[in-house]
Protein backbone atom coordinates (compact mmCIF):
# COMPACT_ATOMS: atom_id res chain seq x y z
CA UNK A 1 0.00 0.00 0.00
CA UNK A 2 1.34 3.62 -1.18
CA UNK A 3 -0.03 6.45 1.22
CA UNK A 4 0.02 10.65 0.95
CA UNK A 5 -0.51 12.88 3.20
CA UNK A 6 -2.17 16.35 2.59
CA UNK A 7 -2.86 18.93 5.28
CA UNK A 8 -6.30 20.57 3.55
CA UNK A 9 -6.31 23.40 6.05
CA UNK A 10 -5.36 23.19 10.04
CA UNK A 11 -8.43 20.58 10.93
CA UNK A 12 -8.32 18.97 7.29
CA UNK A 13 -6.52 16.34 6.54
CA UNK A 14 -6.72 13.69 3.20
CA UNK A 15 -4.86 10.59 2.66
CA UNK A 16 -3.88 9.50 -1.01
CA UNK A 17 -4.35 5.58 -1.01
CA UNK A 18 -3.28 3.39 -3.05
CA UNK A 19 -3.74 -0.66 -2.32
CA UNK A 20 -1.76 -3.06 -4.48
CA UNK A 21 -3.33 -5.37 -7.30
CA UNK A 22 -1.76 -8.74 -5.36
CA UNK A 23 -4.20 -7.36 -2.47
CA UNK A 24 -6.74 -6.96 -4.45
CA UNK A 25 -6.49 -10.01 -6.50
CA UNK A 26 -6.68 -12.21 -2.78
CA UNK A 27 -9.84 -10.41 -2.23
CA UNK A 28 -11.24 -11.18 -5.23
CA UNK A 29 -10.19 -14.88 -5.34
CA UNK A 30 -12.01 -15.44 -1.43
CA UNK A 31 -15.14 -13.96 -2.84
CA UNK A 32 -15.20 -15.57 -6.17
CA UNK A 33 -14.69 -19.06 -4.32
CA UNK A 34 -17.35 -17.58 -1.80
CA UNK A 35 -20.32 -16.68 -4.39
CA UNK A 36 -19.34 -20.25 -6.34
CA UNK A 37 -19.58 -22.33 -3.45
CA UNK A 38 -23.23 -21.23 -3.60
CA UNK A 39 -24.15 -20.52 -6.90
CA UNK A 40 -27.54 -21.49 -8.37
CA UNK A 41 -26.89 -21.36 -11.61
CA UNK A 42 -29.44 -22.85 -14.56
CA UNK A 43 -28.02 -26.16 -15.58
CA UNK A 44 -24.85 -26.53 -13.17
CA UNK A 45 -25.42 -28.43 -10.00
CA UNK A 46 -25.34 -25.94 -7.18
CA UNK A 47 -21.61 -25.50 -6.80
CA UNK A 48 -20.39 -26.53 -9.82
CA UNK A 49 -21.21 -23.51 -12.17
CA UNK A 50 -17.63 -21.95 -13.94
CA UNK A 51 -15.83 -19.56 -12.40
CA UNK A 52 -16.12 -16.86 -15.87
CA UNK A 53 -20.48 -17.87 -15.20
CA UNK A 54 -20.20 -17.30 -11.63
CA UNK A 55 -17.99 -13.96 -12.03
CA UNK A 56 -20.39 -12.80 -14.42
CA UNK A 57 -23.60 -13.22 -13.03
CA UNK A 58 -22.44 -11.72 -9.19
CA UNK A 59 -20.33 -9.47 -10.60
CA UNK A 60 -21.84 -6.34 -8.79
CA UNK A 61 -22.21 -8.34 -5.52
CA UNK A 62 -18.72 -9.45 -6.05
CA UNK A 63 -17.42 -6.05 -6.25
CA UNK A 64 -19.14 -5.01 -2.53
CA UNK A 65 -17.36 -7.66 -1.23
CA UNK A 66 -14.31 -7.12 -2.46
CA UNK A 67 -14.36 -3.58 -1.61
CA UNK A 68 -15.76 -4.00 2.12
CA UNK A 69 -12.43 -6.93 2.42
CA UNK A 70 -10.51 -4.67 1.46
CA UNK A 71 -10.79 -0.71 1.85
CA UNK A 72 -11.57 -0.91 5.87
CA UNK A 73 -8.73 -2.31 6.69
CA UNK A 74 -6.31 -0.07 4.01
CA UNK A 75 -7.87 3.00 5.55
CA UNK A 76 -7.26 2.16 9.53
CA UNK A 77 -3.69 1.04 8.47
CA UNK A 78 -2.84 4.38 6.65
CA UNK A 79 -4.37 6.87 9.28
CA UNK A 80 -2.18 4.72 11.97
CA UNK A 81 1.06 5.38 9.37
CA UNK A 82 0.10 9.03 9.91
CA UNK A 83 -0.50 9.10 13.20
CA UNK A 84 -3.86 11.05 12.83
CA UNK A 85 -6.60 10.80 15.44
CA UNK A 86 -9.86 11.20 13.65
CA UNK A 87 -12.73 13.15 15.35
CA UNK A 88 -15.49 11.87 13.17
CA UNK A 89 -15.26 8.74 10.59
CA UNK A 90 -13.30 9.20 7.70
CA UNK A 91 -15.11 10.68 4.27
CA UNK A 92 -14.16 8.16 1.82
CA UNK A 93 -13.78 8.80 -2.64
CA UNK A 94 -12.54 6.03 -4.76
CA UNK A 95 -11.30 6.71 -7.95
CA UNK A 96 -13.22 6.57 -11.33
CA UNK A 97 -15.95 4.97 -8.96
CA UNK A 98 -17.75 3.85 -12.23
CA UNK A 99 -15.13 1.76 -13.87
CA UNK A 100 -13.17 0.84 -10.57
CA UNK A 101 -11.89 -2.66 -11.34
CA UNK A 102 -11.44 -5.13 -8.31
CA UNK A 103 -9.95 -8.12 -10.20
CA UNK A 104 -6.75 -7.48 -9.26
CA UNK A 105 -5.63 -6.53 -12.54
CA UNK A 106 -4.45 -3.32 -11.39
CA UNK A 107 -3.83 -1.15 -7.88
CA UNK A 108 -7.31 0.39 -5.85
CA UNK A 109 -6.52 3.80 -5.57
CA UNK A 110 -9.42 6.16 -3.39
CA UNK A 111 -8.53 8.68 -1.08
CA UNK A 112 -9.85 9.52 2.44
CA UNK A 113 -10.88 12.62 4.22
CA UNK A 114 -10.35 13.13 8.02
CA UNK A 115 -10.98 16.09 10.73
CA UNK A 116 -8.44 16.55 13.45
CA UNK A 117 -7.55 18.36 16.12
CA UNK A 118 -5.53 21.82 15.12
CA UNK A 119 -2.07 22.46 16.63
CA UNK A 120 -2.65 24.87 19.04
CA UNK A 121 0.11 26.66 20.30
CA UNK A 122 0.24 27.62 24.17
CA UNK A 123 -2.18 30.89 24.75
CA UNK A 124 -1.02 34.00 25.62
CA UNK A 125 -2.74 34.35 28.73
CA UNK A 126 -0.34 36.23 30.70
CA UNK A 127 -0.12 39.74 31.65
CA UNK A 128 -3.67 40.64 30.02
CA UNK A 129 -5.76 43.52 30.96
CA UNK A 130 -8.74 43.29 33.22
CA UNK A 131 -10.68 45.71 34.63
CA UNK A 132 -13.16 44.18 37.88
CA UNK A 133 -15.95 46.23 38.63
CA UNK A 134 -18.00 45.61 41.75
CA UNK A 135 -21.79 46.78 41.86
CA UNK A 136 -22.42 49.33 44.70
CA UNK A 137 -24.78 48.61 47.23
CA UNK A 138 -27.32 51.89 47.78
CA UNK A 139 -30.11 51.96 50.93
CA UNK A 140 -32.83 51.45 48.59
CA UNK A 141 -31.54 48.02 47.50
CA UNK A 142 -31.46 47.02 51.43
CA UNK A 143 -35.03 48.18 51.98
CA UNK A 144 -36.54 46.82 48.92
CA UNK A 145 -35.04 43.32 50.35
CA UNK A 146 -36.18 44.15 53.74
CA UNK A 147 -39.65 45.26 51.93
CA UNK A 148 -40.22 42.50 50.58
CA UNK A 149 -39.32 40.06 53.86
CA UNK A 150 -42.15 42.13 55.47
CA UNK A 151 -44.58 40.88 52.74
CA UNK A 152 -43.37 37.66 52.60
CA UNK A 153 -44.11 37.36 56.78
CA UNK A 154 -47.75 39.20 56.32
CA UNK A 155 -50.53 37.88 57.95
CA UNK A 156 -54.37 37.49 56.38
CA UNK A 157 -56.69 38.99 58.27
CA UNK A 158 -60.53 38.32 58.06
CA UNK A 159 -62.79 41.40 57.11
CA UNK A 160 -65.67 41.99 59.12
CA UNK A 161 -68.83 43.96 58.87
CA UNK A 162 -68.02 44.97 54.73
CA UNK A 163 -68.11 43.25 51.40
CA UNK A 164 -64.51 42.38 49.25
CA UNK A 165 -62.38 45.71 47.69
CA UNK A 166 -59.62 46.46 46.22
CA UNK A 167 -56.57 45.12 47.97
CA UNK A 168 -58.75 42.78 49.58
CA UNK A 169 -57.69 38.88 49.00
CA UNK A 170 -60.74 36.66 48.29
CA UNK A 171 -60.28 32.53 49.20
CA UNK A 172 -62.34 30.97 46.99
CA UNK A 173 -63.36 27.27 45.55
CA UNK A 174 -63.39 27.29 41.48
CA UNK A 175 -64.87 25.26 39.25
CA UNK A 176 -64.38 26.15 35.55
CA UNK A 177 -66.43 24.88 32.25
CA UNK A 178 -64.78 25.54 28.29
CA UNK A 179 -67.67 27.46 26.32
CA UNK A 180 -66.71 25.13 24.05
CA UNK A 181 -66.36 21.56 25.49
CA UNK A 182 -69.02 21.65 28.68
CA UNK A 183 -69.43 18.44 28.73
CA UNK A 184 -65.73 17.77 29.92
CA UNK A 185 -64.79 17.50 33.14
CA UNK A 186 -64.49 20.84 34.69
CA UNK A 187 -61.90 22.87 35.62
CA UNK A 188 -61.43 23.02 39.66
CA UNK A 189 -59.05 24.61 41.91
CA UNK A 190 -59.88 24.70 46.09
CA UNK A 191 -58.70 27.17 48.36
CA UNK A 192 -57.30 29.87 45.72
CA UNK A 193 -56.46 32.92 47.02
CA UNK A 194 -57.25 35.85 45.03
CA UNK A 195 -55.50 39.39 45.34
CA UNK A 196 -57.93 41.37 44.26
CA UNK A 197 -56.52 44.23 41.41
CA UNK A 198 -53.18 42.41 41.69
CA UNK A 199 -50.65 42.45 39.08
CA UNK A 200 -51.08 39.09 38.06
CA UNK A 201 -54.87 38.52 38.68
CA UNK A 202 -56.80 38.03 35.60
CA UNK A 203 -59.09 41.71 35.48
CA UNK A 204 -62.06 39.70 35.06
CA UNK A 205 -61.64 37.89 38.44
CA UNK A 206 -61.05 41.53 39.73
CA UNK A 207 -64.13 42.67 38.52
CA UNK A 208 -66.41 40.00 39.72
CA UNK A 209 -65.31 38.84 43.21
CA UNK A 210 -65.19 43.05 44.13
CA UNK A 211 -68.39 43.17 46.05
CA UNK A 212 -68.57 39.89 47.43
CA UNK A 213 -68.89 38.31 51.14
CA UNK A 214 -67.89 35.21 52.87
CA UNK A 215 -70.43 32.19 51.80
CA UNK A 216 -71.48 33.44 48.76
CA UNK A 217 -71.72 31.92 45.14
CA UNK A 218 -70.62 33.67 42.38
CA UNK A 219 -70.75 32.91 38.13
CA UNK A 220 -68.82 34.82 35.93
CA UNK A 221 -67.39 34.26 32.32
CA UNK A 222 -63.67 34.53 31.17
CA UNK A 223 -62.82 35.59 27.59
CA UNK A 224 -58.76 34.92 27.28
CA UNK A 225 -56.86 36.52 24.83
CA UNK A 226 -55.21 34.34 22.40
CA UNK A 227 -51.69 35.53 23.61
CA UNK A 228 -52.70 34.91 27.51
CA UNK A 229 -49.65 32.85 29.28
CA UNK A 230 -51.17 29.58 29.97
CA UNK A 231 -51.94 27.47 26.39
CA UNK A 232 -54.36 25.64 27.66
CA UNK A 233 -56.51 28.85 28.45
CA UNK A 234 -55.29 31.01 25.06
CA UNK A 235 -58.30 32.11 23.30
CA UNK A 236 -60.76 29.90 25.15
CA UNK A 237 -64.12 31.79 26.99
CA UNK A 238 -64.52 29.82 30.23
CA UNK A 239 -67.54 29.89 32.61
CA UNK A 240 -66.46 29.79 35.97
CA UNK A 241 -68.76 29.01 39.50
CA UNK A 242 -66.70 30.68 42.41
CA UNK A 243 -67.58 29.69 46.23
CA UNK A 244 -66.21 32.39 48.46
CA UNK A 245 -64.48 30.45 51.40
CA UNK A 246 -63.25 33.69 53.21
CA UNK A 247 -62.29 37.51 52.47
CA UNK A 248 -59.45 39.19 54.53
CA UNK A 249 -56.92 41.77 54.20
CA UNK A 250 -53.12 41.35 54.14
CA UNK A 251 -51.34 42.98 57.34
CA UNK A 252 -47.72 43.46 56.80
CA UNK A 253 -45.94 43.68 59.98
CA UNK A 254 -44.97 46.47 61.86
CA UNK A 255 -40.97 47.46 60.82
CA UNK A 256 -39.47 47.76 64.08
CA UNK A 257 -36.84 46.16 66.55
CA UNK A 258 -39.43 43.76 67.49
CA UNK A 259 -40.28 42.09 64.27
CA UNK A 260 -36.24 41.89 63.61
CA UNK A 261 -36.03 39.96 66.70
CA UNK A 262 -39.24 37.81 65.97
CA UNK A 263 -37.58 36.30 62.74
CA UNK A 264 -35.29 33.93 65.47
CA UNK A 265 -31.96 34.44 62.67
CA UNK A 266 -29.78 36.29 65.72
CA UNK A 267 -30.86 40.09 64.83
CA UNK A 268 -30.77 42.12 68.13
CA UNK A 269 -32.35 44.97 66.41
CA UNK A 270 -33.89 46.61 62.73
CA UNK A 271 -30.90 48.28 62.30
CA UNK A 272 -28.19 44.89 62.76
CA UNK A 273 -30.74 43.28 60.29
CA UNK A 274 -29.66 46.03 58.08
CA UNK A 275 -25.88 46.14 58.61
CA UNK A 276 -25.80 42.13 58.19
CA UNK A 277 -28.41 42.13 55.13
CA UNK A 278 -25.99 45.12 53.85
CA UNK A 279 -23.12 42.92 54.32
CA UNK A 280 -24.88 39.98 52.91
CA UNK A 281 -25.60 41.63 49.48
CA UNK A 282 -22.14 43.36 49.81
CA UNK A 283 -20.83 39.85 49.70
CA UNK A 284 -22.76 38.98 46.83
CA UNK A 285 -21.82 41.89 44.69
CA UNK A 286 -18.37 40.66 45.00
CA UNK A 287 -18.62 37.51 43.89
CA UNK A 288 -20.35 38.60 41.51
CA UNK A 289 -17.73 41.18 40.49
CA UNK A 290 -15.17 38.35 40.57
CA UNK A 291 -17.18 35.79 38.08
CA UNK A 292 -17.80 38.99 35.41
CA UNK A 293 -13.65 39.11 35.99
CA UNK A 294 -13.20 35.44 35.03
CA UNK A 295 -15.41 35.51 32.27
CA UNK A 296 -13.67 39.16 30.83
CA UNK A 297 -10.29 37.40 30.98
CA UNK A 298 -11.41 34.02 29.28
CA UNK A 299 -13.65 36.57 26.95
CA UNK A 300 -10.07 38.01 25.96
CA UNK A 301 -7.94 35.28 25.55
CA UNK A 302 -10.20 33.77 23.15
CA UNK A 303 -10.33 36.90 21.80
CA UNK A 304 -6.63 37.25 21.66
CA UNK A 305 -6.01 33.46 20.21
CA UNK A 306 -7.04 32.74 17.07
CA UNK A 307 -7.46 29.31 15.48
CA UNK A 308 -9.29 27.35 13.15
CA UNK A 309 -11.88 25.24 15.34
CA UNK A 310 -12.71 21.40 14.21
CA UNK A 311 -16.71 22.10 12.68
CA UNK A 312 -17.62 18.71 14.20
CA UNK A 313 -17.01 20.14 17.91
CA UNK A 314 -18.56 23.00 16.82
CA UNK A 315 -21.90 21.18 15.62
CA UNK A 316 -21.82 18.58 18.46
CA UNK A 317 -22.09 22.07 20.76
CA UNK A 318 -24.60 23.53 19.17
CA UNK A 319 -26.97 20.61 19.13
CA UNK A 320 -26.05 20.27 22.72
CA UNK A 321 -27.45 24.01 23.41
CA UNK A 322 -29.79 23.15 21.29
CA UNK A 323 -31.64 20.48 23.36
CA UNK A 324 -31.04 22.55 26.00
CA UNK A 325 -33.03 24.90 24.60
CA UNK A 326 -35.78 22.85 23.63
CA UNK A 327 -35.84 21.46 27.30
CA UNK A 328 -36.43 25.50 28.47
CA UNK A 329 -39.19 25.62 26.33
CA UNK A 330 -41.13 22.53 27.62
CA UNK A 331 -40.47 23.64 31.24
CA UNK A 332 -42.26 26.38 30.10
CA UNK A 333 -45.08 24.35 28.58
CA UNK A 334 -44.45 25.40 25.29
CA UNK A 335 -43.91 22.49 22.51
CA UNK A 336 -40.94 23.02 20.60
CA UNK A 337 -42.60 21.29 17.93
CA UNK A 338 -44.75 23.81 17.23
CA UNK A 339 -42.29 26.85 17.79
CA UNK A 340 -41.74 28.51 13.73
CA UNK A 341 -39.00 26.73 12.08
CA UNK A 342 -37.65 30.47 10.74
CA UNK A 343 -36.89 31.05 14.64
CA UNK A 344 -35.66 27.98 15.47
CA UNK A 345 -33.35 28.25 12.35
CA UNK A 346 -32.28 31.59 13.53
CA UNK A 347 -31.57 30.21 17.35
CA UNK A 348 -29.34 27.47 15.97
CA UNK A 349 -27.48 30.23 13.73
CA UNK A 350 -26.91 32.28 17.25
CA UNK A 351 -26.59 28.63 18.81
CA UNK A 352 -23.28 27.91 16.48
CA UNK A 353 -21.52 31.27 17.38
CA UNK A 354 -21.91 30.75 21.01
CA UNK A 355 -20.82 27.15 20.24
CA UNK A 356 -17.75 27.98 18.64
CA UNK A 357 -17.07 29.98 21.32
CA UNK A 358 -17.48 27.50 23.63
CA UNK A 359 -15.10 24.31 22.25
CA UNK A 360 -12.64 27.65 21.40
CA UNK A 361 -12.54 28.31 25.18
CA UNK A 362 -12.18 24.66 26.46
CA UNK A 363 -9.52 24.00 24.04
CA UNK A 364 -7.70 26.76 25.01
CA UNK A 365 -8.17 26.41 28.85
CA UNK A 366 -6.96 22.79 27.96
CA UNK A 367 -3.99 23.93 26.81
CA UNK A 368 -3.75 26.69 29.95
CA UNK A 369 -3.82 23.59 31.86
CA UNK A 370 -0.64 21.64 30.35
CA UNK A 371 1.80 25.08 30.92
CA UNK A 372 0.62 25.30 34.52
CA UNK A 373 0.64 22.30 35.38
CA UNK A 374 -3.12 21.51 36.63
CA UNK A 375 -4.19 19.09 38.51
CA UNK A 376 -6.71 17.60 39.98
CA UNK A 377 -6.35 14.62 42.86
CA UNK A 378 -9.04 12.23 44.27
CA UNK A 379 -9.37 14.52 47.23
CA UNK A 380 -10.77 17.04 45.76
CA UNK A 381 -13.04 15.21 43.55
CA UNK A 382 -14.15 13.93 47.19
CA UNK A 383 -14.94 17.33 48.45
CA UNK A 384 -17.13 18.12 45.36
CA UNK A 385 -19.14 14.95 46.14
CA UNK A 386 -19.43 15.76 49.45
CA UNK A 387 -20.57 19.08 48.75
CA UNK A 388 -23.22 17.47 45.87
CA UNK A 389 -24.26 15.35 49.39
CA UNK A 390 -24.68 18.05 51.62
CA UNK A 391 -27.12 20.19 48.89
CA UNK A 392 -29.07 17.36 47.86
CA UNK A 393 -29.21 15.93 52.08
CA UNK A 394 -28.26 12.39 49.87
CA UNK A 395 -25.73 10.04 51.78
CA UNK A 396 -22.25 10.76 49.93
CA UNK A 397 -22.19 6.80 49.40
CA UNK A 398 -25.28 7.13 47.18
CA UNK A 399 -23.95 10.27 45.24
CA UNK A 400 -21.05 8.72 44.62
CA UNK A 401 -22.18 5.28 43.12
CA UNK A 402 -24.92 7.25 41.17
CA UNK A 403 -21.65 9.76 39.62
CA UNK A 404 -19.82 6.53 38.99
CA UNK A 405 -23.30 4.82 37.29
CA UNK A 406 -23.36 7.78 34.58
CA UNK A 407 -19.96 8.76 34.38
CA UNK A 408 -20.25 11.79 36.22
CA UNK A 409 -16.62 12.05 38.69
CA UNK A 410 -14.74 12.35 35.53
CA UNK A 411 -17.15 15.65 34.74
CA UNK A 412 -16.44 16.88 38.29
CA UNK A 413 -12.78 16.26 37.48
CA UNK A 414 -12.84 18.14 34.20
CA UNK A 415 -14.48 21.21 36.36
CA UNK A 416 -12.25 21.52 38.96
CA UNK A 417 -9.69 21.36 36.42
CA UNK A 418 -11.15 23.80 34.29
CA UNK A 419 -11.56 26.09 37.45
CA UNK A 420 -8.15 25.90 38.19
CA UNK A 421 -7.36 26.98 34.23
CA UNK A 422 -9.08 29.80 34.94
CA UNK A 423 -7.73 30.96 38.03
CA UNK A 424 -4.56 31.00 36.91
CA UNK A 425 -5.65 33.13 33.91
CA UNK A 426 -6.97 35.68 36.47
CA UNK A 427 -3.72 35.18 38.85
CA UNK A 428 -1.21 36.02 35.62
CA UNK A 429 -3.81 38.96 34.93
CA UNK A 430 -3.19 42.55 35.17
CA UNK A 431 -6.07 43.18 37.16
CA UNK A 432 -7.23 46.83 37.81
CA UNK A 433 -10.36 48.22 39.90
CA UNK A 434 -12.81 50.35 37.81
CA UNK A 435 -16.08 52.34 38.57
CA UNK A 436 -19.12 50.56 38.55
CA UNK A 437 -20.97 50.08 34.95
CA UNK A 438 -24.98 49.70 34.84
CA UNK A 439 -24.10 47.36 31.54
CA UNK A 440 -28.40 47.59 31.34
CA UNK A 441 -28.76 50.99 31.69
CA UNK A 442 -26.24 51.67 29.05
CA UNK A 443 -27.33 49.38 26.53
CA UNK A 444 -30.73 51.10 26.69
CA UNK A 445 -29.28 54.24 26.88
CA UNK A 446 -27.91 53.38 23.30
CA UNK A 447 -30.93 51.82 21.91
CA UNK A 448 -32.89 54.88 22.80
CA UNK A 449 -30.44 56.93 21.01
CA UNK A 450 -30.19 55.01 17.98
CA UNK A 451 -33.94 54.84 17.67
CA UNK A 452 -34.30 58.87 17.70
CA UNK A 453 -31.89 58.88 15.16
CA UNK A 454 -33.89 56.08 12.86
CA UNK A 455 -37.21 58.83 14.27
CA UNK A 456 -35.08 62.04 11.35
CA UNK A 457 -35.84 65.30 12.95
CA UNK A 458 -36.57 65.89 16.85
CA UNK A 459 -40.36 65.45 17.57
CA UNK A 460 -42.27 68.41 18.63
CA UNK A 461 -42.33 69.31 22.17
CA UNK A 462 -46.06 67.78 23.54
CA UNK A 463 -48.04 71.05 24.23
CA UNK A 464 -49.11 71.49 27.78
CA UNK A 465 -52.62 70.04 28.71
CA UNK A 466 -55.42 72.20 29.63
CA UNK A 467 -56.19 72.15 33.68
CA UNK A 468 -59.24 69.93 34.21
CA UNK A 469 -62.24 71.85 35.16
CA UNK A 470 -63.37 71.19 38.29
CA UNK A 471 -66.61 68.47 38.77
CA UNK A 472 -68.96 69.76 41.15
CA UNK A 473 -69.83 66.57 43.44
CA UNK A 474 -73.37 64.74 43.37
CA UNK A 475 -76.36 65.90 46.13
Amino acid sequence: MKTELKEVSPTQREIHIEIDAETVKAAYGKAVAKYAKRAVVPGFRKGFAPADVVKIRYKEEIRSEVLQAVIPTQVTDAIREHDLNPLTEPHLHLENPDTVVVNGTEPLSLHIHVEVMPEVATPNYKGIEVTRRVRPVDDKEVEDLINERLTREAALIPVEGRASELGDTVVVDLQGKFDDAPDEDPITADDLEVVLGGENIEAAFTDNLVGVSEDEEKEFTVAYPANFSSEALAGKTVHYKAKVKSVGRSEVPELNDDWAKSLDEGYDSLADLRTRLRADVEKMAIADADARLRNDAIAKVIEDNKFEVPNTLIENQARNLLNNFAHDLQQRGIDPSKVQKDFIELAYANMRTQAERDVRGAILLDKIAEAENVSVDDAEVEEEVVKLSEYYRVPAKEIRESLEKQGGLDNIRNNLKTRKSIEAVVSAAKVTEGEWIDEAAALAAAQEAASGKADGDEKPKKKKAAPKKKVAKEA
